[in-house]
């Protein structure tokens, strides 16, 4: 059973600019709209809001959240659906930021259930492919009521001030846990895992195609959508632990990832086994063969579980990312 290979998956008029990298990554002629700025990797999961648009079409036609549900046990093995059933607990994105993201953060499990009735927050964290600043953690504690003060005025310039900023390079990580203020810089490329949910409390809007008046804070209004986010400084001790270097191979994400998602750093030179499981896999350098087909980079694969471990041959690198483990 041979992988699948995944086209673009880019959700249209997005609030933010960019597209372009992910064109030159995958190798696409022709150039992306200029709000096509993520491209969702095997996608059970919806634009908020949305009933389709963000879902995964599979080459034959089906959709994959259909296709995992018809059959969960070969997609996601037994021990997955035990615990979990169809729920692939995982979404894949490659991101281009062609402007800065606004200063925003999602919601952790347990506010997302009680206040939106979902069955996931959104923890998240980025391989970065193409490097650039990124700003993570408050560099002070933040009081509650001068946050929505903050917001309410739509302080820009004092609200990214308050967050740390950091410039990362291809193979750094970056753990971004619920409720964590953050915002990408302009120019980043980057691979995303999160939970599969669609949630953004938004802190700023003034430069995005968004009513972020309107739709900022889920619905909730902003006294309770901020009560998500974090106010607590970060220290220089905790981005070490949010900010790393993925190492050559093995598991690139931090120990506290673990519980929504794993990602593998595997060098092929020569032959290498992708190991058994529901996985997407990125081929993020050189040309790879995995079951008598050959992958170039930029290439994104789709893995079933009954696929078994696979052989994968050639000179380059594969990213592959999976659910947590059962």
């Amino acid at each position: 059973m041979n992988p699948i290979l995944l086209p673009s998956n880019r959700p249209a008029e997005r609030f933010y600019r960019g597209g372009a990298r992910i064109s030159a990554f995958r190798g696409e002629d022709g150039g992306a709209a200029p709000r096509e700025p993520e491209d969702w990797i095997g996608s059970t999961t919806t634009v908020n809001g949305e009933p389709e648009l963000g879902l995964t079409t599979l080459p034959d036609g089906r959709v994959l959240r259909d296709a995992i549900e018809r059959d969960p046990v070969a997609w996601l093995g037994d021990d997955h659906v035990a615990r979990w059933g169809a729920d692939t607990r995982l979404l894949v994105k490659l991101l281009d930021a062609g402007q800065r993201l606004p200063v925003h953060a999602h919601p952790h499990d347990d506010f997302a259930a009680t206040h939106l009735g979902r069955a996931h927050g959104k923890a998240e964290a980025w391989y970065i492919l193409q490097g650039g600043t990124v700003h993570i953690g408050l560099r002070q504690d933040v009081e509650a009521a001068d946050l929505a003060a903050l917001v309410e005025r739509q302080d820009a310039t004092t609200l990214l001030g308050l967050l740390h900023e950091i410039e990362v390079a291809a193979g750094d990580v970056v753990w971004v846990p619920p409720g964590e203020l953050h915002a990408i810089g302009a120019g980043v490329l980057l691979l995303e895992l999160q939970q599969p949910e669609d949630l953004s409390i938004l802190l700023e809007w003034g430069d995005f195609a968004i009513d972020g008046a309107a739709v900022g804070h889920l619905g909730l209004g902003f006294d309770l959508a901020l009560a998500a986010v974090t106010t607590t400084a970060r220290s220089a001790t905790d981005l070490d632990a949010l900010i790393t270097t993925a190492p050559a191979s093995g598991s690139a994400l931090p120990g506290a990832a673990d519980e929504y998602f794993r990602l593998e750093r595997i060098p092929v030179d020569g032959s290498t086994v992708i190991g058994r499981g529901f996985s997407i896999v990125i081929v993020s350098d050189g040309e790879v063969e995995i079951g008598a087909q050959r992958f170039r980079r930029g290439s994104t694969l789709l893995v079933l579980h009954a696929a078994g471990a696979l052989a994968a041959t050639g000179t380059g690198e594969l990213l592959v990312a999976r659910p947590p483990a059962p």
